[in-house]
């Protein structure tokens, strides 16, 4: 699998400098997650504090594939990359990465040991605040031509966005603080990503008639009901644009067209009841939509990098 990533083209390369004080800062906050960790076994754990959790990997390589919710992630230690159709993002700490619509996103821990293992801040994204805040604040609206921007990013940290993060951690430790304190902090992470330099895809995922909002519906509409055909024009009508720009957005914001988009739903939905409900892999194709087997086994060995059967097998090994 690594030497499938390694020949998708890089967006960022993990090895970006970090100032000396953002990095402290990092550290700190990784301190904090690794208490709050400890003892819980690798994957994402749940806090106190609605919408955030850690992420705590001990291990490499691993990997994570499934529909990424809009999410706002800070690395703290170790790297990883995330695999986005045919682009692969790099990042370590002091990195952060955003999704703003539903997007099929492969994750995979590339630097982790016991001693010090990959360490990650995820805060879910609410799409009403965002707006909220657009709407209170003049200074975020805007008027130039609006252009589809992909609806992932990495970037690197800026030190009123780690000291966000830093204070809503320590409110862990202040449970009594948590119900009036946190969601003024997260109110404040909105602002500061909405005025960071990637501000423009985090305005769009709140800004009605935005393209990708258009897009962020559609993709609503195809995640319901993916096992069904699909008929592009009907999804451009449902968001009042032509096919062919309707198609040239979609693609913008997710990397893909909406078929390569609903095939991956599929297919991970097809891992997911094979390994988690026992289905065998005739059953799991057809009620995923696939009417030949073979076409679907083809399909699942060129995104997972084996037969259904023996991935599946392997994923129980691990």
């Amino acid at each position: 699998m690594m030497i499938e990533i390694i020949n998708h083209k890089i967006n960022l390369n993990a090895t970006a400098q970090i100032p000396q004080n953002i990095a402290n800062q990092c550290q700190e906050l990784a301190t904090l997650v690794t208490r709050h960790t400890e003892g819980k076994g690798n994957g994402f754990h749940k806090t106190a504090i609605d919408l955030l959790e850690f992420q705590r990997q001990s291990s490499a390589p691993s990997a994570l594939r499934g529909v990424s919710d809009p999410i706002f992630a800070i690395l703290l230690q170790g790297k990883k990359e995330a695999l986005l159709g045919e682009e692969t993002y790099r990042y370590g700490a002091g990195q952060y990465l955003v999704v703003s619509v539903d997007l099929p996103i492969s994750g995979f821990v590339v630097e982790a040991t016991p001693e010090k293992p990959y360490l990650g801040f995820k805060l879910n994204l609410d799409p009403l605040q965002l707006c909220d805040i657009i709407t209170s604040q003049t200074s975020l609206n805007t008027s130039k031509k609006e252009k589809s921007v992909r609806g992932l990013f990495v970037s690197t940290v800026d030190a009123s966005l780690i000291d966000c993060a830093l204070r809503l951690t320590k409110l862990l430790d202040t449970p009594q603080d948590i119900p009036m304190l946190a969601p003024m902090i997260i109110r404040e992470i909105y602002y500061r990503l909405l005025m960071g330099e990637q501000g423009e895809p985090v305005r769009q995922i709140a800004t009605s008639g935005s393209n990708m909002q258009r897009i962020a519906e559609v993709i609503q509409l195809i995640k319901t009901d993916f096992a069904q055909p699909m008929r592009v024009e009907n999804l451009a009508d449902r968001v009042s644009m032509s096919p062919s720009s309707f198609h040239y957005h979609f693609k913008e914001v997710t990397s893909m067209s909406p078929l390569q988009y609903q095939k991956q739903l599929r297919l991970l939905e097809a891992r997911r009841l094979m390994l988690a409900e026992n289905s065998d892999a005739a059953n799991a194709a057809y009620q995923v939509g696939y009417e030949s087997p073979s076409q679907f086994s083809r399909e699942y060995s060129r995104m997972f990098g084996a037969p259904p059967i023996k991935d599946i097998e392997r994923l129980r090994t691990v």
